[in-house]
């Protein structure tokens, strides 16, 4: 399964850590977040990765050369950062199949093969983790608003008011489709095209769409304090497996 890892981001709110690197060179607990990112996925069995760079791209490609622990990796530029969406399209051409995508400022420790599993099982054209966060997390993300009967009736980036604190969290499953959907989206209220309203327009138009919800833990790293924060867990989970 190819992998297409978002690595574009110059993470403004994590400065000063992103003032002389990409926000996915910055270290957690003495490993880029990157790597951290790269790891995960050659655990659930990718065989291809292909990393979305731009913000000072040169030190991503240098690091890590045309492979990394043998996988072959494949770059593709995002000269203007305009949203996830956008960052997608740049990877359609190496995309051949079925696919995963991850953000890469993410620290996952969860059921990352769960999402592939679903997909394939139910055939759908997408599926993705989720999470309860406090409701005042919540608008730093895309919401979920659903039904009565737990169907997933519409996505939003990053709203004001969340509809609920149940929230995408950085790993999906995509076939092509999403390509089409990506390349149908209208710039936001921020200027960006949104991951969540391409993921809508595939809910609207009768795709099917499956929405797992974590086992586990992850931490986004936006700012400094999710840094910090991230290495708290996995110093936790190391004192945790010695004991």
């Amino acid at each position: 399964m190819q992998a297409v890892v978002l690595a574009a981001g110059e993470g403004t709110r994590l400065r000063p850590l992103t003032e002389d690197k990409p926000k996915v060179l910055v270290e957690v607990d003495g490993k880029p977040l990157l790597e951290d990112v790269f790891d995960n996925l050659l655990e659930i069995g990718v065989t291809e990765l292909i990393v979305v760079v731009g913000y000072r791209k040169e030190q991503i490609i240098e690091r890590y050369g045309d492979a990394y622990e043998g996988v072959p990796i494949t770059y593709t530029h995002q000269r203007e950062q305009l949203g996830l969406a956008h960052a997608i399209l740049q990877a359609e051409p190496h995309v051949e199949e079925d696919f995963v995508l991850m953000l890469g400022d993410n620290i996952f420790r969860a059921n990352l093969a769960d999402v592939i599993n679903r997909q394939r099982e139910e055939r759908a054209d997408a599926a993705f983790l989720v999470e309860e966060v406090p409701y005042e997390e919540a608008s730093r993300y895309g919401v979920l608003d659903t039904n009565e009967y737990g169907e997933i009736v519409e996505v939003t980036e990053k709203p004001d008011d969340p509809p609920s604190n149940l929230v995408m969290t950085g790993f999906y499953t995509f076939t092509p489709a999403i390509f089409h959907a990506c390349h149908l989206v209208q710039p936001s209220d921020r200027g960006e095209y949104e991951l969540p309203d391409a993921i809508d327009l595939l809910i609207q138009s009768g795709r099917t769409i499956d929405a797992i919800r974590m086992d586990g833990w992850r931490v986004d790293v936006g700012y400094p304090a999710d840094r910090e924060r991230a290495e708290d867990r996995l110093e936790e989970r190391a004192a945790a497996t010695v004991e």
